[in-house]
């Protein structure tokens, strides 16, 4: 299955296949987040939360299934010498921004379904939540500009 992920991507850049479904993906993820921004201001809280657990979810296999491989295999062999590259330091403060949006993101998830115990509930639930969207967001951006910056636009 990996190699197939391998083979040319359908973006139009040098990416393979695996890296541009990732991003469409992360992107789609990001719009999904955002509509439950929009929902939430609706006061559709019930919707809301069954999007913003969907996208989270949806975030978390990318990560897990694909993500943390390629920064495995393909970033973290050559730091800290090949830092000062553009595409290593964006991908790195992708990779962390992400990390951080990811684990505060799946909490806020799992206290919003009721899945924490008490001990670990937080009192002010709307500065968790949207600080979790802000690092989604600039870890999506993040994402789309390590992106552009690796896989140069084929000609």
């Amino acid at each position: 299955m990996y190699t197939y992920l391998q083979s040319h991507g359908f973006l139009g850049t040098t990416a393979g296949l695996g890296a541009d479904l990732s991003l469409v993906l992360m992107v789609l993820a990001a719009v999904l987040f955002t509509i439950g921004v929009v929902l939430i201001h609706r006061k559709n809280t019930a919707a809301h939360r069954w999007v913003q657990t969907a996208a989270a979810c949806l975030n978390a296999v990318l990560v897990l299934a694909w993500m943390i491989r390629s920064l495995v295999v393909n970033i973290i062999p050559d730091i800290p010498s090949k830092l000062g590259q553009s595409s290593y330091a964006v991908t790195t403060i992708h990779a962390v921004v992400g990390a951080v949006g990811l684990v505060l993101g799946l909490f806020v998830v799992l206290r919003a379904n009721g899945l924490v115990p008490k001990s670990l509930q937080f009192a002010n639930y709307k500065l968790y939540m949207r600080s979790a969207y802000v690092l989604y967001m600039a870890g999506t951006v993040l994402g789309v500009v390590a992106y552009i910056v690796a896989y140069k636009v084929v000609s």
